[in-house]
């Protein structure tokens, strides 16, 4: 099967960059989104609106320069709003009946989704985050329990189902700012700027630490729990033997850049493919896209890169051109493809993208 690389969806309306998307639990019917605006927005990518009057243009290995018809817009079914300032990460549970956000707020909010109402936000007080909370994640049985991740180096254990003020753990072993999650039974793992990526046995008390060198932007596990794709900013991903250490695959190309912002890669097709966005736009480097996105595929097991495929801003909008660098701070660019996610854990049949052009885009197949 080639590289999904058809836009079936635009997912419009944010007033702000684009920082985080999920899907909803499998089968991934539906699409959450988190912006600068400070809003959440939730999407059916398969219902329509009336379709857009602008064309979209795909580059791929094969196909360079092939003109597609419009795309669609998806359609906006519910706006949470509760942030003070921009989201950064979401995390959906188990039973699609919650999420949990984070952002500028240094807390992590818990939603229902029907009601669109917090249930509970944890931290904002003297127990928790004392800066902006980069990363999220559901862990234990029945999603009991919030994990956050933030700038002030620590990862914060919350019980969602107690009615403490209190993390009941809080991992504090990270020298700099805790860039992403990754959660798998009883183990918690949290990539850092330091450079490190620590993996946390929460029951026997044990932290591993795997030492990448450059400040880590992106973590994911593979489904067996055996290897961890880790995104840094050397401009390289790299395929990590959880057991041993050792570096599996390393994922590049001479174009491809990742070195100031974070951009996200996440593993699709049932691991065939190993997907990530650009910070390279606007002719700032060899990828010459005139402010058009850009996703990178590469082969999981060849590390070849199998796939470039462009993500123009509709006609009519105009891209909002800042994303936060690595110093927490706005940057100015045009259309960074910064943040996606991959249906069914990467198991499903589409992916969604996002970025510094406000608009995320759904590509693959209904």
């Amino acid at each position: 099967m080639s590289f999904p690389d058809r836009p079936i969806a635009h997912l419009l309306g944010s007033n702000g960059p684009v920082h985080a998307v999920s899907y909803s639990a499998s089968p991934g019917t539906y699409i959450l989104t988190g912006s600068a605006d400070r809003n959440i927005r939730l999407y059916n990518p398969a219902s329509h609106n009336q379709p857009q009057r602008y064309g979209s243009a795909i580059n791929s290995s094969k196909t360079p320069g092939t003109t597609k018809p419009a795309v669609p817009e998806a359609r906006l079914i519910q706006t949470y709003t509760a942030h003070g300032y921009e989201v950064l990460d979401l995390s959906v549970s188990s039973d699609n009946e919650r999420f949990a956000s984070v952002g500028g707020d240094r807390a992590a909010f818990l939603w229902d989704v029907a009601t669109a109402k917090t249930i509970r936000r944890f931290g904002g007080n003297a127990h928790g985050h004392t800066a902006r909370v980069n990363c999220v994640s559901f862990a234990g049985d029945g999603d009991s329990l919030v994990i956050s991740g933030g700038f002030d180096t620590s990862v914060r254990v919350w019980d969602a189902k107690s009615n403490s003020a209190k993390p009941i753990q809080v991992l504090d072993e990270a020298k700099d700012a805790i860039t992403a999650l990754a959660v798998r039974d009883a183990e918690v793992t949290a990539g850092s700027v330091d450079g490190r990526v620590r993996s946390y046995d929460v029951r026997m008390g044990r932290c591993v630490t795997d030492v990448i060198g450059a400040s880590v932007t992106s973590l994911k596990l593979t489904r067996d729990g055996k290897a961890m794709l880790v995104g840094s900013l050397d401009s390289k991903i790299r395929l990590m033997d959880r057991e041993s250490g050792t570096c599996l695959k390393t994922y590049a190309d001479d174009g491809w850049r990742n070195e100031e912002l974070r951009v996200q890669a996440v593993l699709g097709s049932k691991e065939k493919y190993v997907i990530a966005g650009d910070e390279l736009t606007a002719g700032t480097g060899p990828s010459g896209l005139n402010g058009d996105g850009k996703i990178w595929a590469w082969d999981l097991l060849t590390g070849k890169l199998v796939a470039t495929v462009r993500v123009p801003c509709p006609e009519g909008f105009e891209p909002k051109k800042r994303m936060l660098g690595k110093d927490g701070k706005e940057k100015e660019r045009s259309n960074v493809i910064s943040c996606m996610a991959w249906r069914a854990d990467g198991w499903g049949d589409q992916f969604c993208v996002g970025g510094t052009s406000g608009i995320a885009t759904v590509f693959g197949s209904l």
